[in-house]
C-alpha cells in the first residue's frame, strides 16, 4: 500500500479544523455540535475548539490575534454566563449545561448540567490560559476568563455525598443517578477535579474511582477494559499520561498511554476477526467507537437481520457493533499506534471515505448499510466537533507533541496527577 503522505496528514489537520472556523458564533464564540441546521453548541466542541486555537496559530491556519480573540470571546461568554437554577442560566455551581443555544447560550433539549463535558471547556481553557500568554488585553482575557471558570467549579457538590463524582444534575430531577464509576473518559475529569484550588475532591475519590476498573485479557492482550475506543483518547487529547503512574497502573507494571495503545491494537484485532461479518472490516478498517450511525433500521442483507441504530457509543469486542466506522477513532489512536493507524487513514481515503466532507473525513460511515452502491457505504451527512476535534488535536500530539507541551506546564493539571498518585516520568 502506498504509504500516507505528509501532504495527505496536513491536509486532514487542516481540513478538520475548518469545522471550527466555520461552526463557531460570532457573537457568544460558541462552537456547534454538529453541521446539521439549526444545531445547538456542544460544550465538549467548545472545549476542544478552545484547545485547537493554538494549533492553528501554529499551523497558520489563523493568526494569533484571531486566534486569541476567538477563546477571549468564548471564555468571556461561559465566565459572565448566569449561574444557578433559573431559567437564564447556563449551567450551576461552575458546571454547564452540557447543550447550549448558539446565540442565547440558552439551556436546550432539557439537557444536564454535565460534569465530563465540562471538564472538556476546563481543560480547553487551561489550554489556551497557557499558549495565550502575551501582556496584552485579549490573552490576559483568556488567562483571566480561563481563571475564573475553573476556579468557580464546585467539585464537592457534584459529589453529592458519594466518593465519585455524579454524571450530572438538572433542576427538575437533581443527581443523576450515574457516577464515573469503570474505567472511561474521565482521567481528565478527575486531574482536574483533585487539581482544584478552590473545590477540590479528596484523593479518596480518585482511589474509589480505580477500584471500579477492570483489567481483562482480549486476544492474548491484558489491558484496562473499555470497549469504545474513544474512552482510550479523549482525556489523552490533553494529558500526556507517558511514562507516570497512579497505584493501579504500578501494580500491572503499565500506564495509561500503553494501555491505549494495546486498546488500539484490540481494535484492530477485533476487525480481523470481524465476528458479525461486516463488510470492508479488516486490518485497515477498524473504529468502534460513539459514534452517529445510519438507523434505526432493520434490514435482512446477504440473508442476515441486520439491526442499525443512530447515535450510540459502540465498542470492541463485546459490541454493541452494526458495522459503523468512526474514521476520527482511528485518527485519535495516531500517536499511541502510528504504525497501524498510518496505512488505516490511507485505506480508509481509497474506500472513498472524506469523499463528501470538506472537514477531512465523514464523521462515520457504514459498508454494511444498503446505500447508493460506493465502497463505503453509507456515509454520515453530517460532521461533528466531538469527531474533529480531537482528530487535530492528536495529529499534533503525534507531531509535535504541543498540547502535552503546554499541559506540562498547567499547575492545576500537574496539582491533580499528584493528587491522584501519579509520579514518574515527566512528573519527577
Amino acid at each position: 500500500m502506498k504509504p500516507l503522505s505528509p501532504e495527505d496528514l496536513d491536509r486532514l489537520q487542516r481540513d478538520a479544523f475548518g469545522y471550527f472556523a466555520r461552526h463557531t458564533h460570532p457573537q457568544t464564540g460558541l462552537v456547534a455540535d454538529c453541521t446539521r441546521p439549526g444545531a445547538p453548541s456542544s460544550i465538549a466542541a467548545c472545549g476542544l475548539g478552545l484547545s485547537a486555537y493554538p494549533i492553528a496559530v501554529e499551523r497558520g491556519y489563523v493568526s494569533r490575534a484571531v486566534a486569541a480573540e476567538r477563546a477571549a470571546r468564548m471564555l468571556a461568554f461561559f465566565a459572565n454566563g448566569k449561574q444557578g437554577e433559573g431559567e437564564e442560566a447556563i449551567g450551576n455551581r461552575g458546571f454547564f449545561y452540557h447543550f447550549l443555544d448558539m446565540a442565547s447560550g440558552r439551556r436546550v433539549w432539557g439537557c444536564e448540567v454535565s460534569t465530563i463535558d465540562s471538564s472538556y471547556v476546563f481543560a480547553g481553557a487551561l489550554a489556551a490560559a497557557r499558549y495565550f500568554d502575551g501582556s496584552g488585553p485579549v490573552e490576559r482575557s483568556v488567562r483571566d476568563g480561563a481563571d475564573a471558570i475553573y476556579r468557580r467549579a464546585d467539585w464537592e457538590w457534584a459529589r453529592n455525598g458519594g466518593a465519585t463524582v455524579t454524571h450530572g444534575w438538572t433542576p427538575e430531577r437533581g443527581f443523576i443517578p450515574y457516577r464515573w464509576e469503570g474505567y472511561s473518559e474521565a482521567l481528565v475529569l478527575y486531574a482536574l477535579a483533585l487539581g482544584s484550588p478552590t473545590h477540590p475532591v479528596p484523593p479518596e475519590s480518585y482511589e474509589a474511582w480505580t477500584k471500579t476498573y477492570w483489567w481483562r485479557n482480549v486476544y492474548g492482550i491484558d489491558y484496562l477494559h473499555a470497549g469504545p475506543l474513544f474512552i482510550h483518547q479523549l482525556s489523552h487529547v490533553w494529558v500526556d499520561f507517558r511514562g507516570i503512574q497512579d497505584a493501579f497502573m504500578r501494580e500491572k507494571e503499565c500506564d495509561y498511554f500503553e494501555n491505549s495503545r494495546r486498546a488500539t491494537h484490540v481494535q484492530q484485532q477485533y476487525a480481523i476477526r470481524n465476528p458479525l461479518k461486516f463488510r470492508e472490516y479488516g486490518e485497515h478498517c477498524w473504529g468502534v467507537t460513539a459514534s452517529e450511525g445510519p438507523g434505526p433500521a432493520v434490514f435482512e442483507i446477504d440473508g442476515v437481520k441486520r439491526r442499525f441504530f443512530s447515535y450510540l457509543a459502540r465498542g470492541a469486542p463485546d459490541g454493541p457493533d452494526d458495522g459503523t466506522i468512526g474514521p476520527w477513532g482511528a485518527v485519535a489512536s495516531l500517536p499511541f499506534a502510528p504504525e497501524i493507524v498510518l496505512p488505516t487513514i490511507r485505506h480508509l481515503m481509497k474506500l472513498g471515505v472524506g469523499s463528501t466532507s470538506p472537514y477531512g473525513v465523514e464523521a462515520t460511515f457504514n459498508p454494511t448499510f444498503p446505500d447508493s452502491g460506493r465502497r463505503s457505504g453509507w456515509l454520515s451527512p453530517y460532521n461533528f466537533g466531538l469527531n474533529d476535534g480531537p482528530i487535530v488535536l492528536m495529529i499534533e500530539n503525534y507531531r509535535t507533541g504541543l498540547l502535552w507541551k503546554l499541559m506540562r506546564e498547567c499547575e492545576p493539571i500537574v496539582r491533580g496527577l499528584k493528587a491522584a498518585g501519579f509520579r514518574n516520568g515527566w512528573l519527577s
